[in-house]
């Protein structure tokens, strides 16, 4: 086991058996529900802020284009949003209607980025159950919750204790059944930077095998706003223009990001996808080196990023592109650009500038998530070999010597260089707490490259499931569209992709498999022309589709390669406190509570506790309908119910004595 020097800079030596890799990631930002639109909208140089929605609070009443101290008021009415936030698959997490509705879309959000994170990494949930997993979260916001409470104290019950920020790496650990560190962090800005340094230790230390670093941050409210337009820290446009001299603040931003770590050592073990390796990372505060604790510190920041550059074991001089904190402050983007070009600059070829560039320019900064946001699409610029341009650099700010630190801010796109070695590259994050954080990145250059993607002539089984027969014909319809001509899975040998979904897979209750010896022959029989027969392929595939569990390694007869897959189609229905959810009962009022309140199928045998119907429910459902019926409810009388058939009884008899 190779343990880190626990010193500051960690030493040079062994940096490579310390290496931790980049083995999947997901994300939910403002444009982008997944990496790859996150890349499109980089590579296209679109800014993705926009106008404050409604459903988040009214942005006119806090809002003056003349906004100081003591107005009351926000610079910006812009910032940026992550669509459809009340959207979620309750059924897939097992939660009742009313559970979801009360949950806070962050943990919502988060566990559908993880399973997509999980996917991507090609990690099957089931065989990491019960396993020393580690969960690492970003977060400084708890306004779901918070708005909840200032309803006031009639409106306060048990179920907002699932609301507290503790519950967020907890929520994922308790679904996946994860057994190790579940920890939130909160360092403001660099918070998931910060969750991404701690993962990696403790995958140093062989205290997780796994681990999972997110960010998150959704905004329901303007408090945040408010208070950093008093302090000079919103751009009154709603855009942040990192390096610019214009530059007033940042735009606020939503984000939701996890990426899964392991030591590369065994991912390479493992036969993973290594998306980018992470070499090294530092966090330090800035102690007494500012005048104030909210001042940023130049001594601060060149102590970090030496720090990170020895732990990775990389020369400064070497690394190609820096993803900056770049809010678009006019106190810190010079200092940080100042202390990258001392650090980074020392003993650097002046044909050779560094690359710094602002994922805030696109998105705003999602402040406790901003550093995730950086870290994906760090990864994403290793894996293109290309580094997209930061906006809104017009006039470069005067107080930056650009003539003489050997650094530029890309205006267009730009490949990264070629020095015959794999990119490196950085990623910042700074927090009003004064901890600055920096992880080390570097490119993946392992095997001999993607296989051929022409079929070999040997038919195999696609196998692939769903929670619903609705997501799983969802889902075959994007199988279909991946293995036609023009898919993403164009790319990839068919062997390759069936052994993909046949092992790095979960496989669910809904199935189908077809047979087929080309993309074209697969595509076709996952939307109905039949499929090439033959045994002992047919058997496997019906033996698969009737639940059986099947020895894909054996029907394989040897490993494969994993590639990308279409992502789990969700079966998304809109979640909110307060709002009523489509009536398919005819007023039943037992239809009614079980709606609302089951996490799983059932029939009038069924118990209530065997549906999720437990003690903390069974309080809020007597609320509910000494509310709904204006009838007196006994609460021991309803405790004492058992299965589904009994409370349909008792249902009907408090209908029939209701006014």
């Amino acid at each position: 086991m190779n343990r880190p020097d626990d010193r500051p800079g960690g030493g040079r030596s062994g940096a490579d058996d310390r290496s931790v890799a980049v083995i999947g990631m997901a994300c939910r930002l403002p444009g982008a529900t997944d990496p790859e639109e996150l890349w499109a909208l980089l590579r296209d140089g679109e800014d993705m802020t926009g106008e404050t929605p409604g459903e988040r609070y009214d942005v006119g009443t806090p809002h003056s284009a003349e906004a100081g101290p003591g107005q009351g008021r926000t610079a910006g009415r812009r910032a940026g949003y992550v669509g459809d936030i009340a959207g979620f698959d309750a059924e897939f997490f097992g939660m009742s209607a009313t559970e979801a509705a009360e949950l806070d879309p962050q943990q919502r959000l988060l566990l559908m980025t993880a399973w997509e994170a999980l996917e991507d990494a090609g990690q099957r949930p089931d065989r990491l159950a019960g396993s020393r997993t580690a969960v690492y979260v970003g977060n400084a916001r708890a306004d779901f919750l918070e708005l909840a409470l200032r309803q006031g104290p009639e409106t306060v019950t048990a179920a907002q204790l699932n609301n507290f920020r503790s519950l967020l790496p907890a929520r994922l650990s308790h679904f996946f059944d994860f057994r190790g560190p579940s920890v939130v962090v909160d360092t403001a800005c660099s918070s998931s930077l910060v969750a991404v340094h701690q993962a990696v230790r403790s995958l140093r230390s062989g205290e997780s095998p796994l681990a999972l670093a997110a960010g998150v941050s959704i905004a329901l409210r303007p408090d945040e706003g408010l208070v950093l337009t008093h302090a000079g820290g919103m751009a009154r446009d709603g855009r942040s223009k990192f390096g610019d001299a214009t530059a007033d603040g940042y735009a606020p931003s939503d984000a939701v990001g996890v990426v899964v770590l392991k030591r590369l050592a065994d991912a390479l073990a493992d036969g993973d996808r290594v998306r980018a390796v992470i070499r090294g990372s530092a966090v330090g505060n800035d102690g007494r080196t500012a005048e104030a604790v909210l001042n940023p510190s130049l001594q601060g920041q060149l102590d970090v990023l030496r720090w990170a550059y020895e732990d990775a074991g990389v020369d400064p001089a070497d690394v190609d592109y820096v993803e900056a904190h770049g809010s678009g402050s006019p106190l810190l983007d010079p200092l940080e650009l100042t202390a990258l070009g001392e650090v980074l600059g020392a003993g650097r070829p002046a044909e050779r500038p560094l690359l710094v560039g602002s994922v805030k320019t696109n998105i705003g900064h999602a402040e406790a998530a901003g550093g995730m946001a950086g870290l994906i699409k760090t990864v994403l610029c290793l894996e293109h070999g290309e580094v997209p341009a930061s906006l809104h650099l017009n006039t470069p700010h005067p107080d930056v010597d650009w003539d003489g630190l050997p650094l530029t801010v890309p205006s267009k796109l730009q490949q990264l260089p070629e020095p015959g070695r794999p990119a490196f590259a950085g990623v910042c994050g700074q927090g009003a707490s004064a901890l600055n954080a920096h992880v080390v990145l570097g490119q993946a250059c392992f095997g001999s490259g993607a296989a051929d993607p022409a079929p070999d002539g040997a038919p195999y089984v696609l196998a692939i499931s769903a929670h619903t027969p609705d997501a799983l014909a969802e889902l075959a319809r994007s199988y279909a569209a991946y293995l036609r001509p023009g898919g993403a899975g164009a790319s990839y040998a068919p062997r390759d992709i069936c052994f993909t979904a046949a092992t790095r897979r979960r496989h669910h209750e809904y199935r189908t498999a077809v047979v087929g010896r080309s993309h074209e022959e697969l595509a076709a029989a996952l939307t109905g022309t039949p499929a090439v027969g033959g045994r002992p392929l047919t058997a496997v595939a019906e033996r698969y589709r009737r639940g059986e569990d099947v020895e894909w390694e054996t029907v394989f007869g040897g490993p494969g390669r994993h590639v990308p897959l279409p992502r789990y189609p969700w079966q998304i229905r809109r979640y909110w406190p307060g709002e009523e959810h489509p009536r398919e009962d005819g007023g039943d009022l037992a239809a009614w509570v079980l709606r609302e309140h089951a996490r799983t199928g059932f029939d009038d045998a069924s118990t209530l506790t065997d549906i999720g119907i437990d003690s903390l429910a069974k309080l809020r459902i007597v609320v509910e309908l000494v509310k709904r019926c204006e009838a007196e409810v006994d609460p021991e009388e309803f405790g004492r119910l058992r299965t589904v058939g009994e409370l349909r009884q008792w249902t009907r008899a408090l209908e029939a004595v209701a006014p």
